[in-house]
This record gives C-alpha cells, structure tokens and sequence, in this order.
C-alpha cells in the first residue's frame, strides 16, 4: 500500500507596524501556551535583541540549536533547517520571516527555510513587520526615508493561513522606546528623532491595517466563490450610486453619501462605460467624480454592453449592500424599443436594496428649448454638404435612368432597383436625409414609369413589382434616416468632447495662484472669441480688471454679449455669437470668473484684516515686553552703577567685581533682547536675504556656546569633526542655535545639562538639543514658535519670548526646518534639519 499524502503544516504570521510592537513576545506566549496544552512546541529560531521580557518568554520551551556559518572573517547564527527537520516537532516558532539568510546558507531567505518546514508538515509561527512586505517597500521608504534591504513577497503572507495584526498606538511605542524595552539607551534619541516619529509609525500602523483588511476582503470573497454563495453579506454597509454624468446626478451623489453616512458605509460610485443608459456621460463626469471624491467615496470606471448587468456585477464584485440609482427620463417608446435599465438592475440585484430616486435635469434656458424642436428635425450637414447631394441625386438619377433604359433587355429589374438603391445610399452619406429622401422618390417614380412592365405608364401589372418597389422605397428612405442619425450622433460627440476638454481645462485652471488671466485666455479660445474683458463699474466708469485678445471691449456697450458676474462685475466678449447649445459652458466659465473674483476679494479683505489684527498684536506684546522684560536689564544695571557711585560706601574688591559682573551681563541680556527684536522686524518685513554655503558645524557650534558666556558651562556639545557640512547661512545658523540652545537652558534645572547632538540621516543634518525642562505639551507646541509667547511664564529676567520665534524665521529662510519632540525621562528635545551640502 503507498503511504497516505504527507498533511502541509499551517503557517500563522503575527504582523507588526514597526518593531517593537511585541510580535516575538506573542509567538513565544503562544507557544509557551501551546507547550503548556501538551503540544510538542521547539524554537527554531527566536531573536531577542537584547530584550529581557521577550528573553523571560522562552522559558522552558526547547531550542534547537543554530548553525553557525563563516563569512567574511565573522562567524554568524542561522536557523538549523535540518535539525528542526530531524526533530519533527508539531510547531515551531521561527522568528523575522522576512530575514535574509547569511550567504552558504541552504536557502537565500528564512521565508523559503519556513516553506520546508510547512511542506514537512511542521506547523510555524512567525513574525514580519509591514516595512517588509515587497509591495509596500516604496511606500516605507516615502514615509520614513529608509529603504528596507529585507523584503518578501507579499504572497507568501497573505499565503498563511492565519495573520494576526500586534497592535500598539504610536504614544505607547514611543514610550517603550523611552522606557528601554526596545533598544539600548544610546540608542534611543536617535531612534525617536528619525524612525520611531509619531507620523512615521502612525502612517506604518494605517498601512497596516489597510493591508490586513484587504486579507480579510479577499479571503472572504475566496469563501464566497468556494461555497457557490452570490448574494452580499452585509458584513458592512456599501453603497453604490451610479454616476451617469446627466444633468441632476449631483443630487443624486449627495443622496447616496448621506445614505452611506447614516449607516456607517463606504461610498462607491461607478460610471458604466457602455453604449446606452447610464453609460452616457458628456462633460460632466469630471465634476461628478469629484463631488464623489468630495464626499469621501471611491470612484470607478467598467466596461459593459449590458449597463444594468454591469452595474450589479460591480456591486456584487464589492459586496455592495445598496445600489442607487436616478429615476429614467426615458420615453415610454426609448423603454419599449431598447428596455429600462432600472427594472433590469431591480430583476437582477437579489438581495442588494435599490433605491431609485426622482431627480429633476438642470433646465434649460428658453431660448435653448425653444430651438431644441426644429434643431432635432434639422440636418447636421452643412449647407454645401446638402446642395452637393441634391447635385449628386439630379446627375445621377439622370445618368443612371438612360444608361438603365438603354440596356433594359439585358438588365432586370430587381438589379435596378439595387443599382438605383446605391445611388440613393451614395446621396444620403453626401448630402444626408433630404437629398436622399427626394433621390428614393424620384428613383421609385422612374423605376416604375421606365422599367416595370407595362413600362411608360404608371401602372404594375405585376404583383411582386409592387412589392419590389415598396421595399425598395422602404429601405432607401430607412438608409437615409439612419446616415443622417450616424452624422447628428457624431457631431453631437465631437461637441461633447470639446466641451468636456473645455471643462477639464477650466478646472485644472482653478489650481494657479491667480486663475483670472488663464480663465479668460480658454474662454477666448473655446470659443474663437476676439477679445473678452472682466469689467468692474467705479464710479460711474468701467474700469477693466483683466482682458485678453486683440480687441477687448473697454465698456459693455462695446461688447457683442455681456455676462453679468454680480457686484457691478460684468463679463464682455466681443466675437460671433455663441450658440444655445453652447451657453451651459459659457455658464461654468462666467460662475468659475465669479467665484475667482469674489476669492480675490475675500483673500485682499482677509489680508488686510490680518495686517491689522498682526499690528495690534505685535504693539501689544511689544509694549508688554518693554514694561516688563526690557526694564528688567536695565534696572539691574542701573541699581549696580548708582551703589558704584555711592561716595560714602566703601565697597570691597569683590563686591566691585560683582557690580561690575552685574553691569556686562545684563548688558549682553539687553543687547540679545534688542537683537531679537531686529531680527524680527526683519523676519515680518520679508528683508531676510540668507547667503548661503557649505558650513562645517565646528564653525558655528562653539561660537553659539560662546554667546552665553557662563551659562555655557550648562551644555554639553556631543559633535563630531567628521561630519560633512551643511547648506547654510552660517551668521543665521549660530543665531538658531543660540536662541535654541539659550531657550534649553534657561529651563534645564542647575543640576542637569542640555545636550547639543548631530548626526547625518539620509542626505540631511540633524542637529538635536536636548534639555531637562518641564517639557512643552503637544498642543502648545506650535505656540512656542509665536512672538512673545512663553507659555504662560512671566518671571522677570526670562526674556520676551522671540527667541524661538527668530529661530524658527531664520530656519525657515534658509529653507530647513525645525520640530519639537518630547525628550525621553523628562524635558523637550528641539531638532534643526539642514540639507547636507553637495
């Protein structure tokens, strides 16, 4: 007998955002619970980092030793795969799936060690971060800046067949961090200042629930194919609306975002690429996408013959609970002849809800409906394109019949009625419907009066020549119609493609720091237009905001079409006129130049109230400042020189020093108080010019220490020689860090030192200091950076609160940047990034 199939072991993966998170501590808890049941539970390879809780978590579970293999004149550890095969436990834990093997090992990744594991029908429990997963490893590296070396193929994870995200918010990783538990102490300022940021593993922990979440939509959808299932589970709320580009279906959009929304669902909208119904879209599409983008849902495009078919396909591929749809503005002869999409969608949606809503079509002008009958009844060929078929119908009804008749014995008359039918085929794709109408007439009279016996007469004797000639008669007139319907049809889709091509460059016009000049430049060339102005009335006088072409109207009364905007604002164009079918994106350009005028005003009016709100605000610190910190230096300096003074005391040696001490230093306070003040003035003003070089950080370190004088004593710089310059202005870089660095001190307490770091990082500097203050709370991080703010701290001889704030103006002039963080065991770490010079 052949021995039974040997059974593939399970794999269960616990996913983390970021290490640190606690997914090897899960896998050793597991199966130390596991052990602890009976299993027989092995480690095949487990790495701690130094660790001691994830190290106490091994216990007593058996470790396979590690193959120890040379390279390079080191000898490193990797997971025995044979001797984990030797001793065929029930389940092993394997740690770092995504881990690159040392070369000489027997696979290039542990993943492919894992994979004989499985195939060997061993269960495995592993480990992977998200920033491996080869999928994602562009976007890790956009995030964090780093490039992960590691990476495995995001099959052989979703492959497994249980995969448990380890959670923890960026807050509680942070302060593992800054507790210890996950790297060593030295480490731990430069990991919190670069990796471990808050937005860094707040964006890894949203990418790794997105990733996990789709998992568990695609293996639900792979449980549902497997068991025949075809109707939604409501496991969640989603609705799709679908977006046909019609007049109305803005309302329709909204109606189902609020659907959505009550019930706590996504938002799909779905556009139908066919050749009726929902499929018809014009121009509007782009702004019915993003309304829908606006309203937080998803838009898609698919292809179909069958819209409705189409439609809850879609829905069904999404698991949708709820389709909407607008109620049909078709003809009861449109839904005879080609069917109703709504009660198709309705027969075939099974369990999903329907929601048809009534919608009213945006109106037309008038004088647009009024010309909309005999426009429909009229040819879209050109006149020249008419009168060359009626030419075409009269020479070759002439020539034909007399060719015809001169070889009536030889020629029946079933072939001419095709060769005449030709004829008529030839006129109607020249000349369109009423040249071939009046050629099929003409050319049944002449085949009856010439060629149906008893010929000459008007008479058939014959009763299939009546029926010849009537179907003869049918189908041209049918031919012509339908030619005629092909050019309106294409003549209708050019005009909907350069309206829609008009309308998207009108929105991607909104997008420029000042639309109006663009705006008008597409409106005059949209519509061969010889000039269009935007006229505003002052003072009885037209005064022209802006203008384009070679001759704008200066005053509505010399203009051929006036657009009133509102607000004594009008719109001029001078050209041909523009046509009714024309007007509604004529309408999207004047409301566009509306609302680009009335944003004009609002932004000069908010700017102006800024101004003075600014003004105020400055004078009102200012004069707080000079009241309470600026006397502060000067009555210091005042009370020394007046005891200096003092005839009648004698004053020791050392208390003269003192004095003297006192007079220098509340002399340099003062000088830095009036500094800061210049500087931002300068900053307000927009005057600040930085020179910009390659600076070393040995140049401007030791001189931003030096402008402390003994307070310098406090700072412990911990900068290396070997580091590469900086792009900088080297006089702003020392005044940063001078104000900096004085900021630190003045809130580090005498016993503790503030420490100045720098490290390179990915083509840019970071230059860190690190104090042992009170620490400045999240919220009013960005308060600090204000001009004389200090946190509610008045005590005399703090300053007037601009030190941080010139800091932030000078970085900012130099294009780099600088972040507040919280220093780790207490206090406020400030980090000054500076690109590295080329």
């Amino acid at each position: 007998m052949s021995e039974p199939a040997r059974r593939r072991g399970s794999l269960r993966v616990y996913l983390g955002a970021s290490p640190g998170v606690g997914k090897t501590f899960a896998m050793l808890n597991e199966g130390r619970r596991a052990h602890e049941r009976g299993a027989d539970v092995v480690v095949g390879f487990v790495e701690t980092h130094g660790r001691e809780r994830t190290a106490e978590q091994v216990g007593d579970l058996e470790v396979v030793p590690r193959r120890k293999i040379a390279y390079r004149d080191a000898t490193f550890e990797e997971m025995d795969v044979d001797a984990v095969l030797a001793r065929n436990p029930e389940r092993a834990l394997v740690d770092e799936l995504a881990h690159t093997n040392v070369p000489g090992s027997r696979n290039e990744k542990r993943w492919q060690d894992v994979e004989e594991l499985l195939a060997a029908g061993i269960d495995v429990i592993s480990t992977v971060n998200i920033q491996h997963l080869e999928s994602l490893n562009d976007v890790v590296e956009g995030i964090t800046g780093i490039r992960q070396r590691e990476t495995i193929p995001d099959d052989v994870v979703r492959a497994a067949d249980q995969v448990e995200l380890v959670d923890q918010t960026p807050e509680a990783l942070r302060r593992r961090m800054a507790h210890g538990n996950i790297y060593k102490p030295e480490k731990i300022d430069a990991a919190l200042s670069n990796f471990f940021r808050t937005g860094n593993l707040s964006a890894l922990r949203e990418l790794a629930l997105l990733w996990l979440a789709d998992k568990v939509d695609v293996g639900l959808e792979e449980y549902r194919h497997r068991h025949g299932i075809r109707s939604s589970w409501e496991t969640r709320e989603r609705v799709v609306v679908a977006v046909t580009g019609a007049p109305g279906t803005e309302g329709l959009i909204r109606r189902a975002a609020r659907i959505a929304q009550r019930a706590h669902g996504e938002l799909l909208g779905v556009h139908i690429v066919g050749d009726e119904g929902l499929a018809s879209g014009g121009g509007l599409i782009a702004e019915h996408r993003d309304l829908l983008e606006d309203m937080g849902g998803e838009y898609h495009e698919v292809s179909g013959s069958d819209v409705g078919a189409a439609l809850v396909e879609f829905a069904r591929a999404e698991n949708a609970t709820q389709i909407v749809l607008g109620a049909s503005h078709r003809s009861r002869w449109a839904e005879l002849t080609k069917g109703s999409i709504i009660n198709r969608v309705i027969r075939a949606s099974g369990p999903i809800d329907v929601h048809v809503i009534s919608h009213e079509h945006v109106a037309a002008p008038p004088s647009a409906s009024s010309s909309n009958a005999p426009r429909a009844r009229r040819s879209p060929m050109s006149i020249r394109r008419v009168g060359a078929g009626f030419a075409t119908a009269a020479v070759g009804l002439a020539v034909l019949t007399v060719v015809l008749a001169g070889l009536r014995e030889h020629v029946g008359l079933p072939s001419t009625l095709l060769l005449y039918l030709a004829l008529v085929v030839t006129v109607a794709g020249i000349g369109g419907t009423w040249p071939a109408l009046g050629a099929a007439v003409v050319a049944f009279l002449c085949a009856n009066w010439y060629f149906t016996p008893p010929i000459h007469t008007w008479t058939i004797s014959e009763g299939q020549n009546v029926l010849a000639l009537l179907v003869f008669l049918g189908v041209a007139l049918f031919v012509s119609r339908f030619v005629d319907a092909a050019a309106r049809r294409a003549t209708e889709a050019a005009r909907a493609r350069s309206s829609a091509s008009t309308l998207a460059r009108l929105a991607a016009t909104m997008g420029e720091e000042d639309p109006l000049p663009a705006l008008l430049s597409h409106l005059r060339t949209a519509f061969d237009l010889r000039g269009v102005a935007v006229l505003r009335k002052d003072d009885g006088d037209w005064v022209v905001e802006s203008a384009d072409g070679e001759s704008p109207p200066m005053t509505p009364s010399a203009a051929d079409l006036v657009e009133e905007l509102g607000g004594g604002i009008a719109l001029a164009i001078s050209g041909p006129s523009i046509a009714a079918e024309d007007r509604l994106v004529l309408n999207a350009f004047a409301a566009q130049l509306a609302a680009v005028l009335e944003h004009r005003r609002l932004r000069v009016e908010a700017g102006r109230a800024q101004a003075l709100a600014e003004a105020n605000a400055l004078r009102s610190s200012l004069l707080q400042a000079v009241s309470h910190d600026l006397r502060t230096p000067l009555a210091s300096i005042k009370a020394a020189v007046t005891s200096l003074g003092q005839p009648d005391v004698e004053w020791s040696d050392e208390d003269e020093q003192e004095f003297l001490r006192t007079v220098n230093e509340e002399s340099d306070r003062l000088t830095s108080l009036v500094e800061n003040l210049l500087d931002m003035s300068r900053i307000n003003a927009g005057v600040l010019q930085p020179a910009m070089r390659p600076v070393a950080l040995e140049e401007v370190v030791p001189s931003a220490l030096y402008s402390l004088g003994r307070r310098a004593s406090m700072v412990v710089a911990n900068v290396s020689e070997s580091l590469p310059p900086v792009l900088a202005d080297a006089g702003l870089l020392e005044r940063v860090l001078a104000n900096v660095i004085d900021n630190a001190v003045r809130v580090t307490p005498p016993h503790e030192h503030v420490a100045v770091e720098a490290s390179a990082f990915e083509g840019r500097m970071e230059i860190r200091v690190v104090d042992r203050g009170p620490g400045i709370p999240r919220q009013k991080r960005d308060d600090v950076f204000q001009p004389f703010q200090r946190l509610g701290d008045t005590q005399a001889g703090m300053g007037v609160g601009l030190g941080l704030a010139v800091a932030r103006g000078f970085v900012a002039a130099m294009g780099a940047a600088i972040d507040i963080d919280d220093t780790p065991g207490g206090g406020t770490t400030i980090t000054v990034t500076l690109p590295i010079a080329r």
